[in-house]
């Protein structure tokens, strides 16, 4: 097999099943149809996993095009191992509804973390307020 550079590399897998985690934390699981030089994807028969605890939910999303710059992980799927998962997949409105209740959860533990802070004395600049430079 020979090295090729940069996203040349991935021509050998297209038509693969593969998994897409982006920069916002969302998981795509699809069959990668292109790419081109600057790691733009499109991926088939795409579906939006959702994970929460040890249960997960595919949202089907249908072809879906990836800027380059929004891929963090890109990482062929084993058809052959694909099924053995501990995880337990649950409908679709199960999953989001898991999804809310945690994150929910999380906003909590941040206010409270906030007030603690702030009986402190200390505080924490809101991420709407930083200088981006």
């Amino acid at each position: 097999m020979n090295y090729m550079p940069g996203t040349a590399s991935l021509i050998e897998d297209i038509d693969k099943k593969h998994l897409v985690l982006l920069r916002d934390g969302r998981t795509l699981i699809g069959f990668l149809r292109s790419i081109d030089q600057f790691a733009n994807l499109v991926l088939h028969q795409t579906v939006e996993r959702i994970h929460v605890g040890k249960k997960y939910g595919d949202i089907p999303r249908g072809i879906f095009v990836v800027r380059g710059e929004n891929v963090v992980l890109l990482g062929e799927i084993d058809l052959e191992k694909e099924s053995d998962t501990p995880l337990q997949q649950v409908s679709i409105e199960e999953i989001l509804e898991e999804q809310r209740v945690e994150q929910q959860a999380k906003l909590e533990a941040e206010k409270l973390k906030v007030q603690a802070l702030k009986d402190r004395g200390l505080s924490i600049p809101r991420a709407d307020t930083l200088d981006e430079y």
